[in-house]
């Protein structure tokens, strides 16, 4: 994996695509604005749709969100790194331009091994994203498909090197106070606390 050519593309707001646990991924540096904008059109993204943070570690997202309540940490503790994206309130470092001006956002650590290098070779080593395929049509879920949907349209597609993503969506979860709301069930099962 080059390393070098991931950074100089997210630092000349550029956008790549990547593989991850749940389905292939694009994304781009979450302070460049310009990279944002080019991911909605790429994806002829409907703008009320935010973009969700994601990175290798929980750490490093911390910064971009308020004090998680505690019934989201436990949800972290359980089932991050993996398929599981936590909808929370999101801190003053947080864009707009991401969140689709809400004041909340998605946070994920997806468990997979290269996307955990790309992360250690970007800025801050975190990336605003959203799935790699036109809005409305199926997701990516190999390196071929990938290609189809996002050739001369993202500046970097990166290869798995074989570490292949399961196909199936993260499971998304609101965590407003105590309260939970399951957005969309996907590969990790949360159960509703009683």
């Amino acid at each position: 994996m080059n390393k070098d050519e991931i950074r100089k593309v997210l630092n000349n707001d550029g956008v790549i695509a990547f593989v991850t646990d749940t389905v292939w991924g694009l994304g781009c540096l979450p302070t460049s604005e310009k990279a944002v904008k080019k991911i909605y059109e790429i994806k002829k993204r409907e703008a009320q749709k935010p973009l969700i943070l994601m990175s290798n570690e929980i750490y490093h997202l911390l910064e971009y969100v308020k004090p998680i309540p505690e019934i989201g940490c436990r949800l972290i503790k359980q089932h991050f790194p993996g398929a599981l994206t936590i909808v929370t309130e999101k801190s003053e470092k947080t864009p707009y331009y991401i969140t689709s001006n809400m004041e909340t956002v998605g946070i994920r650590v997806p468990d997979n091994e290269i996307f955990r290098q790309i992360c250690e070779a970007a800025e801050g080593h975190v990336l605003a994203t959203t799935s790699a395929n036109l809005s409305h049509q199926p997701s990516a879920k190999t390196y071929e498909q990938a290609i189809d949907n996002m050739q001369g349209l993202a500046d970097l597609i990166i290869p798995d090197y074989g570490h292949t993503c399961k196909g199936l969506e993260s499971t998304v979860v609101g965590v407003m106070g105590n309260e939970l709301r399951i957005f969309r069930q996907g590969a990790t099962h949360v159960a509703m606390p009683n």
